[in-house]
């Protein structure tokens, strides 16, 4: 049985018979074809040279990544890998760190972020110094991410029980261009007070840079990995008004290398207190029915921002609702999203939290922050929590 049929075709050759043309033609075709694949030989070989040929820093021997070890000229080391891989020069570059049902939520929240602000993170839950843990884990880990990514501008670290609160803010970077440090703090706490608690080193910006590195050492030195830290400890408790123990901790050597090594640290550290760079959640949870309020209010008389839209433009759609909380007076804390809420002495790792707070503010403060903080991105996949202050609010299309 005969299935199909094919029929004969006729194609019209351009040249008709000429030969002359023909040849010509061919050879044009030839020469084109080779010209194209030796400019692609030349730009995978240099490419494969560039990625695997030239020598950079991680070629040397002695290159260590743990904290205390000296790492000179790594501006210059950096600049140098940088221009071997071009593709990965963006202005202000910002890698994520952070480390540790509960924890996977807190570590969602971190993820959203990053992907709503094209960040690249990482996740570590490893102590990479045997003597810096807990808090001191920091100063290693930072190292370690400023090393494995020179291409990131920006090393941003978030304790594990911050929750950013508010997904549409972009950091402002820009704002930072002559500091290499970004922390929260009060300048009349610190200085004037003489308050450890005047600064918060949960949150944290380094700029990947020399001075950074330096600091870094510095750093950790005062910390368990020397036998200096019982000493360092004491000296801490006899500088700051309010420390009431000789334990040396992360925060409170900050606070020292501002109030006593000011003139070699201080002008290169920023203290971030014009917005809630991280706020304490005592007070920040409790905004959160007035932040709602505020949004639904601009949101009725600037149709623009109601519109549904693709969740890679919320940061346009957050520069255009910063204009009207502007215009609308809303500051730091009149109607404002808190960008981060640290729940400081809460210790969801660990469940041990500070006496003074109930186990269960702990737990449902911060079930209401992720579930505050989750609404803003669901709303671009079409759902929401219609009560998001209660633990159990489910989910429901908008």
């Amino acid at each position: 049985m005969q299935c199909f049929e094919m029929k004969k075709q006729t194609i019209a050759w351009p040249y008709g018979n000429n030969k002359n043309k023909v040849r010509t033609w061919l050879s044009c075709v030839i020469a084109v074809t080779g010209a194209l694949l030796l400019t692609a030989c030349v730009y995978y070989s240099r490419s494969s040279d560039d990625y695997l040929s030239s020598h950079t820093f991680y070629d040397d021997p002695n290159l260590s990544y743990s904290i205390g070890d000296e790492t000179e000229n790594w501006d210059e080391k950096r600049a140098q890998w940088l221009n071997l891989h071009p593709s990965f020069v963006t202005a202000n570059r910002v890698l994520f760190v952070i480390g540790d049902y509960f924890l996977l939520r807190l570590f969602k929240n971190k993820v959203d972020y990053s992907r709503i602000h094209g960040y690249d993170i990482f996740y570590n839950n490893a102590f990479l110094h045997p003597k810096l843990d807990q808090h001191w884990a920091k100063p290693a880990a930072i190292r370690a991410a400023m090393l494995a990514h020179p291409e990131a501008e920006w090393i941003w670290w978030v304790d594990v029980d911050a929750v950013i609160t508010n997904m549409e803010f972009t950091i402002p970077l820009e704002k930072y261009k002559n500091h290499n440090i970004v922390l929260d703090g009060l300048p009349d706490e610190i200085f004037g007070k003489r308050s450890w608690l005047g600064i918060n080193s949960g949150v944290v910006l380094f700029r990947n840079c020399q001075w950074t590195m330096e600091f870094l050492n510095a750093w950790a030195a005062m910390g368990p990995m020397t036998p200096d830290s019982d000493s360092w400890g004491k000296i801490f408790q006899s500088t700051f008004t309010d420390k009431t123990d000789s334990k040396s901790t992360d925060q409170s050597a900050i606070g020292y290398m501002l109030l006593k090594q000011y003139d070699k640290w201080g002008s290169k550290i920023h203290l971030e207190h014009e917005y809630c760079f991280q706020c304490y959640w005592g007070m920040a949870v409790d905004w959160f029915p007035n932040a709602t309020k505020t949004y639904a209010t601009i949101e009725k008389s600037a149709s623009e921002l109601r519109r549904r839209h693709a969740e890679l433009e919320t940061q346009s759609y957050g520069e255009l609702r910063e204009k009207y909380l502007k215009e609308g007076g809303y500051e730091k804390k009149t109607g404002r999203r808190p960008f981060i809420t640290h729940f400081t002495g809460c210790s969801p790792c660990k469940g041990n939290h500070n006496p003074i707070y109930d186990g269960n503010s702990c737990r449902e403060g911060i079930e209401k922050a992720l579930n505050f903080a989750d609404n803003q991105v669901l709303r671009n996949f079409g759902f929401v929590r219609p009560d998001f202050l209660s633990a159990s609010s489910p989910v429901s299309p908008i």
